[in-house]
């Protein structure tokens, strides 16, 4: 398998995996997005959805640059932390301590997110060449880039446990105590759903965050960045990375109003669920937005 067929093959792999997964989820999508009332949490779905789609067309046509990958990552990390610190606020019952907690934390990351970004830029070079008649393009990274790198996804696992550890925690506190309750089995049913997703992201962020790691860090693969293997990784990095950012995200929100979307035939648990109304915002019976 040459390099120019792997240039190729992954950016195909990871439109692939997000395309599919848009037209699985398309019905779902018009159903609980298009037609309900326009909201923040729609605004970031609907972002996340389309980035994901329009990168990896524009990087299949060869157009695409690694700093626009790169500042693309930077936004869709920032959007998913908004919608995490949505789902952790109101799991934690709106409380405004939290939402403060999480907002600081979170744009911290952030902030540091650009900066050591823009610094890692500010020293990274492009080279045009022709290969078995292709254009291609490599890019130089100076000695401390990879440094920079791991400090970026260092942060961004801090926030991803932290995020975890808060959702695992009141879960846990919600179970036990919503089984003397009547409405426990719903609201039981919606933190089920709500780990669930936020599980399977996680799992995927640690899987990105392992390649990242070991794409950086390791010192075979440092001296000699265009090598097959390097390729290989890098391509599998990539495909991860579509996964979590593109697919995995947008479900964090759609798996939300699709349950709640369930509940809209039994009045009497939509009227039990209001007591933990989402920011989502899918209209039910009761005129709460969730």
């Amino acid at each position: 398998m040459s390099r120019s067929d792997l240039d190729c093959g992954f950016p195909v792999a990871s439109f692939v995996a997000v395309a599919y997964d848009w037209v699985l989820t398309f019905g779902q999508e018009v159903e609980l997005v298009w037609r309900q009332r326009w909201s923040l949490m729609t605004f970031l779905y609907l972002s996340l959805r389309f980035l994901g789609i329009v990168t990896y067309v524009i990087d299949i046509l060869g157009w695409i640059l690694y700093l626009t990958w790169t500042w693309t990552s930077v936004v869709s990390s920032a959007m998913l932390g908004v919608i995490m610190i949505a789902r952790l606020h109101a799991m934690y019952q709106r409380s405004t301590r939290i939402l403060i907690f999480l907002v600081v934390v979170c744009l911290a990351v952030n902030i540091v997110d650009v900066a050591v970004t823009g610094m890692a830029m500010r020293h990274t070079s492009g080279e045009e060449f022709i290969l078995s008649g292709t254009y291609a393009c490599t890019t130089g990274f100076s000695d401390n880039y990879s440094l920079l790198v791991s400090m970026t996804w260092i942060l961004s696992t801090v926030w991803e446990v932290l995020a975890l550890c808060l959702a695992v925690w009141i879960a846990a506190k919600h179970f036990r105590e919503l089984r003397q309750h009547s409405a426990g089995r719903i609201v039981g049913d919606c933190f089920t759903v709500l780990i669930k997703s936020h599980m399977l992201y996680f799992a995927s962020f640690v899987a990105v965050s392992c390649f990242n790691l070991v794409y950086f860090l390791s010192p075979t693969i440092s001296a000699d960045q265009n090598s097959l293997e390097n390729q290989i990784l890098l391509g599998f990095l990539q495909i991860l990375t579509a996964i979590q950012s593109f697919v995995l995200g947008p479900r964090l929100i759609l798996s939300v109003r699709e349950y709640n979307a369930r509940l809209v035939a039994d009045s009497d648990a939509a009227t039990a669920m209001t007591s933990i109304a989402f920011q989502e915002r899918v209209h039910i019976s009761t005129g709460s937005d969730v």
